[in-house]
């Protein structure tokens, strides 16, 4: 969905990230975030088209593949995921953060229609482990992403093992992220995210009480 055929606006996005209630509507931040990751899509495949390499030629990273291409848009695939797990926005915000990081660090992988959906529902469900303070278990996330939890397993244990294990994200990491899903809003607006808000003040209080953000390896597995 265009961002331009809903309502929205930086302050919306803002309020949807600091201020959200459960029982509200689908969160403004999906829109955004599947914008950027269409748009990601479309360069990347358009470079594929005029050039000789192709989409994700390393073969470590080939475990989102997969073998044909889900008939589900990136935006409705997110709202699917919102829709069953009721992920709170900044899930989606730590789910970019890592996604961007995996990128940096593989440059060889590429999104494409055909990794994006089982990398969208990895990087959320580990995302959503981060966040939040009770989650489903991956049977679930599964069930929701159209994966066995065979599978999902595998994709969380390639995927942590793929980061280094590196998914601790600061306050100030955070809120730049945000900024940059509100410049994508509208861009030049002006807007400037809080910074005394809740979800970077959870963040901040977890750093105080334990300097360390290992991932437990015994999380993954049911």
């Amino acid at each position: 969905m265009a961002l331009s055929s809903i309502a929205i606006s930086p302050r919306k996005l803002r309020h949807d990230l600091y201020s959200y209630q459960e029982d509200s509507n689908t969160p403004l931040v999906i829109s955004v975030l599947a914008s950027l990751i269409e748009r990601t899509m479309a360069r990347n495949e358009r470079i594929a088209r005029n050039s000789n390499w192709s989409l994700s030629r390393d073969s470590r990273v080939r475990v989102f593949d997969c073998r044909e291409s889900p008939d589900l848009t990136v935006q409705s695939y997110l709202e699917r995921i919102f829709r069953y797990t009721r992920a709170g926005p900044p899930v989606y915000v730590v789910a970019y953060v890592y996604i961007d990081r995996f990128c940096q660090n593989h440059p060889e992988f590429k999104i494409s229609a055909r990794n994006v959906h089982r990398l969208l529902i990895t990087t959320i469900m580990v995302a959503s482990k981060y966040v939040e303070d009770m989650n489903y278990r991956n049977s679930y996330f599964g069930r929701v992403g159209g994966l066995t939890t065979h599978e999902l397993n595998k994709l969380e244990v390639e995927f942590l093992f793929l980061m280094g294990f590196k998914l601790h994200v600061n306050v100030s990491v955070f809120e730049s992220y945000c900024c940059h899903l509100e410049r994508e809003v509208s861009v030049g607006g002006g807007y400037q995210i809080e910074k005394a808000l809740r979800c970077a003040q959870e963040i901040k209080s977890r750093q105080k009480q334990d300097g360390r953000y290992n991932y437990q390896i015994t999380h993954v597995l049911l």
